[in-house]
């Protein structure tokens, strides 16, 4: 990557975009030839060393038309962005903008955009893995083959159920819902969704019903939550919510832990009364003598769902084209509005 840097053509009137991820990430997130398309358009500034510090930010960011930024990026704060005033447009190669730029900023005309839709397509196919899992739990008969169980028990133990024949309920119709919901969908099952900013139309559009928190809780086979963090849903799955759910359903959690009360959780999980599949948890990494950790009823992951190889590289090349566009002056395509940031992750 530091080759086209260096051959790059140092034309003073090119706009200059400063990509404020340092390296290792930096490799994963950003196709070389993505970058070098860019650079017919703009100069381009990396960071020097493993870490950006204060005094580099300051520098990098000086003059600059458009930033790149990602994982590792340190916070661009009022002051940095204000005292540059000829930077419009923040490119985050990763989802949540929240800790990244002042919100206000972005209401002020600051323009940001995100790969949190890129990252939506992998943390979808990862919850219907999940689900998948948690109905037919191949993990489970793939350990008792190698274990040498008897075949009849280990046939009679597998026998699970059809996600098609499932009752599935959404919370949270975001990216990531609505690219849950096609998915579902797609294979045939029954979907609800819970947001309270889904309209009626959106939902029939989405070829969903759409429903209260405690029908959605008491009539699913399958919940998966999807919501963003905000005041209004810190907990907002709590012991009442999880007593709802019916005996056996899978509870799947690849959002954020502080959606649900972790406690409750665990209580109810250890009464085998449910089941779940939990990707996030309140405190990460989940510790060595975590109770979850031991029990049977739980799939257990890492913050994975929205990490794979192919999904870094499409967050990086859609931001590098998205500040194409920018310089162009063409319509952005993963814009954040002001009107998205209040009910956002």
């Amino acid at each position: 990557m530091e080759d086209f840097m260096a051959s790059q053509n140092q034309d003073e009137n090119k706009p200059i975009v400063a990509i404020l991820i340092p390296a290792p990430t930096r490799e994963k997130v950003l196709p070389a030839e993505s970058l070098e398309s860019l650079t017919e358009l703009a100069l381009m500034r990396l960071p020097k060393g493993p870490q950006i510090t204060p005094d580099e930010l300051t520098e990098m960011v000086d003059g600059t038309v458009a930033c790149i930024t990602g994982w590792g990026t340190p916070p661009l704060g009022a002051e940095l962005l204000k005292a540059n005033p000829k930077l419009r447009l923040i490119a985050h190669t990763a989802g949540s903008v929240r800790n990244l730029v002042p919100l206000n900023l972005v209401e002020e005309g600051l323009r940001v955009s995100h790969a949190a839709a890129i990252i939506a397509d992998a943390v979808a196919e990862f919850v219907v893995s999940e689900a998948l899992l948690g109905l037919r739990p191949l993990h489970e008969i793939d350990r008792g083959m190698r274990a040498g169980e008897e075949w009849k028990p280990l046939h009679e133990r597998s026998i699970g159920r059809l996600l098609g024949a499932c009752r599935v309920g959404i919370v949270g119709a975001g990216y990531v819902g609505r690219k849950v919901v096609h998915l579902f969908t797609s294979f045939g099952a029954q979907v609800s969704v819970y947001d309270p900013f889904l309209s009626n139309e959106s939902a029939a559009a989405l070829g969903v019903s759409s429903c209260t928190l405690d029908q959605l809780l008491a009539e699913s086979d399958v919940v998966s939550l999807h919501a963003p963090v905000l005041l209004e849903t810190r907990d907002m799955i709590g012991a009442a919510q999880l007593a709802q759910m019916r005996d056996g359903s899978l509870f799947i959690n690849t959002a954020r832990a502080a959606l649900v009360d972790e406690e409750a959780l665990l209580k109810e999980l250890q009464s085998g009364r449910i089941n779940a599949a939990l990707d996030v948890f309140a405190t990460e990494p989940l510790p060595f003598d975590s109770p979850f950790r031991s029990l049977p009823n739980v799939i257990l992951s890492p913050h994975a769902a929205g990490h794979t190889t192919d999904t870094y590289l499409r967050q990086g090349k859609a931001m590098v084209e998205e500040v194409g566009r920018f310089i162009r002056g063409e319509p952005l395509v993963f814009e954040v509005s002001a009107q998205m940031l209040p009910i956002m992750a």
